[in-house]
């Protein structure tokens, strides 16, 4: 079999063209022409010899061997910006203070750090996984440097960054179990201890409805939330990312649930024009949270 050298350049129009839903803002960013464009993905199909689009209406949608294509392109091209990153960036020292809601402290966490430790090695970073007012208190304070956290649209920090909007939903146990549902009784709650924006948003929205809740199970933890749930002590509110295999998410007219909406996803500094150690960190974290989209279809 002929071996084929994939172009970056090429993949980089590729991904970047799918990650904006659009090859014309793409060639707006990436400082090309349409024209150029349209040879670089007409050079895909030529270097993949098969198709990667097909019409879908009056755009494209991709087949499935375009599907597979964007997978590696995009693990391609962020191998090779590490490469560049590590090369030019190895220089970085310092310390780096990094919050994040608990959400984001396995796989988000895991993925950060191993990435920028690899690039930057020098670089020494202090990483904590607490509750969202905490975390805001520590940036005000000057306690971290850098904090994910979400946001409900009230002023927060001075120097924070809106980076997506993310649905919250009702979860509920993997395991089937209606009992809830089946009952005149108030519609059990679990939920996260006081101060909570997503129990708040679970409340207000019960209440809109008319519907009559109790809370049934409350944690300081999500690992107290996620086994109460697993338990089916009850339902919760939560955001489709970081869901354990022993719950799922329920379609909000499960049981006559209402719609809920959506919540900011912030990134905050402490100051303004942060030391380079930590805006990097800031830019790696940013690039991992832009794919949340993607593991929440």
């Amino acid at each position: 079999m002929r071996k084929i050298t994939l172009d970056l350049d090429v993949l980089r129009t590729f991904s970047t063209g799918m990650e904006l839903g659009s090859f014309a803002k793409a060639a707006e960013r990436l400082g090309r022409s349409t024209s150029a464009v349209s040879a670089h993905l007409k050079k895909l199909e030529q270097q993949a010899e098969t198709s990667i689009f097909v019409k879908a209406g009056r755009g494209l949608a991709l087949t499935e061997a375009g599907e597979t294509m964007l997978g590696y392109a995009r693990r391609m091209l962020d191998l090779n910006d590490e490469a560049i990153t590590a090369m030019r960036g190895s220089e970085l020292e310092g310390w780096v203070r990094l919050g994040l809601q608990e959400d984001f402290g396995e796989s988000l966490l895991t993925e950060v750090l191993g990435q920028f430790a690899r690039a930057h090695p020098k670089v020494c970073i202090e990483a904590r996984v607490t509750r969202n007012a905490d975390l805001l208190d520590r940036i005000t304070s000057g306690r971290l440097d850098l904090a994910l956290a979400w946001s409900n649209g009230a002023p927060s920090t001075p120097h924070h960054q809106h980076i997506l909007d993310v649905p919250m939903c009702w979860i509920g146990p993997a395991a089937e179990s209606d009992n809830w549902q089946n009952s005149d009784d108030p519609l059990p709650l679990i939920s996260l201890e006081a101060p909570c924006l997503l129990r708040t948003a679970a409340i207000d929205a019960l209440d809109r409805a008319g519907i009559a809740w109790r809370l049934s199970f409350t944690s300081p933890s999500l690992t107290g939330l996620w086994a109460a749930t697993a338990a089916g002590l009850g339902v919760t509110i939560r955001t489709p990312f970081g869901l354990p295999a022993t719950v799922q998410r329920l379609a909000p007219q499960k049981g006559g649930l209402p719609a809920l909406p959506s919540l900011g996803l912030m990134l905050h500094r402490s100051e303004a024009q942060p030391e380079p150690a930590t805006a990097r960190l800031a830019e790696i974290l940013l690039q991992s949270v832009n794919a949340i989209p993607r593991l929440m279809s």
